[in-house]
């Protein structure tokens, strides 16, 4: 009874002894219809009394807090994290080890690139120095015969003049030669070197180490320290008796 509606408290009267008398001037005097109507309106309020109730808890459970299941994962976002930077500390290094061997063989390129063309324009005129050389050997020989034919008590001094006109080319001709980096060999008296020298004979060891160029049949020219023509020796060895 203390939860009803105040105007059904005062249409219902309880006895000191817990008992209740039925009123029966509620249901004589027509007043039934107002007591389901405060019954209807208690029932709306208590609805109503629900209603809220529930939207304040709905209310409070939005704002209450997250989810665990929203919640990051952190051990497994670490190990992510971890074998990612793994991957890209594995990527970083392959790179930078191809990047180094790119470095490197570029670098071989352009060095072997600088050689050639330094090469190039060293020993590009060594065909026509193996051509000119022989031209000299020819001038060498011709001033040798003129130097033999000449005699100091000749009246007409032309062959001497010649002579000397001979030498004075070819001393000009090789001073041209040790400009441009061509230079004649002068083997006597040294070891045998077969990257220089070609054997044409041998001769008596006498007063000479074995092994040694006792004499030049061809002289042997190069060219900035590379030989373009081998001289042609001859090679002292022992004697047998």
């Amino acid at each position: 009874v203390k939860i009803l509606p105040r105007c059904l408290q005062r249409e219902c009267a309880f006895n000191t002894d817990g008992g209740h008398k039925a009123t029966s001037s509620l249901l004589s005097s027509g007043s039934c219809f107002s007591f389901f109507f405060a019954l209807g309106l208690y029932f709306r309020d208590c609805l109503c009394l629900f209603s809220t109730a529930a939207q304040q808890r709905s209310t409070g459970d939005e704002c209450g807090p997250e989810d665990p299941r929203d919640e990051p994962r952190h051990p497994l976002s670490e190990r992510t994290v971890e074998l990612k930077a793994s991957k890209l500390e594995e990527q970083v290094r392959d790179l930078t080890e191809r990047y180094r061997k790119a470095l490197a063989d570029s670098e071989n390129v352009r060095r072997r690139t600088q050689k050639f063309v330094e090469d190039a324009k060293l020993f590009g005129i060594q065909s026509f120095c193996k051509d000119l050389v022989e031209v000299a050997d020819i001038l060498e020989k011709t001033t040798e015969s003129a130097a033999r034919e000449a005699e100091p008590t000749d009246p007409k001094p032309t062959l001497k003049k010649i002579y000397e006109g001979l030498s004075l080319i070819e001393a000009k001709l090789q001073s041209v030669f040790a400009k441009h980096g061509l230079q004649k060999m002068n083997p006597v008296g040294g070891k045998y070197d077969p990257y220089d020298h070609e054997i044409v004979c041998h001769v008596p060891a006498e007063g000479m180490q074995p092994g040694t160029v006792a004499l030049v049949t061809q002289d042997g020219y190069k060219l900035h320290g590379r030989t373009i023509r081998h001289a042609h020796v001859g090679v002292a060895v022992e004697s047998q008796e």
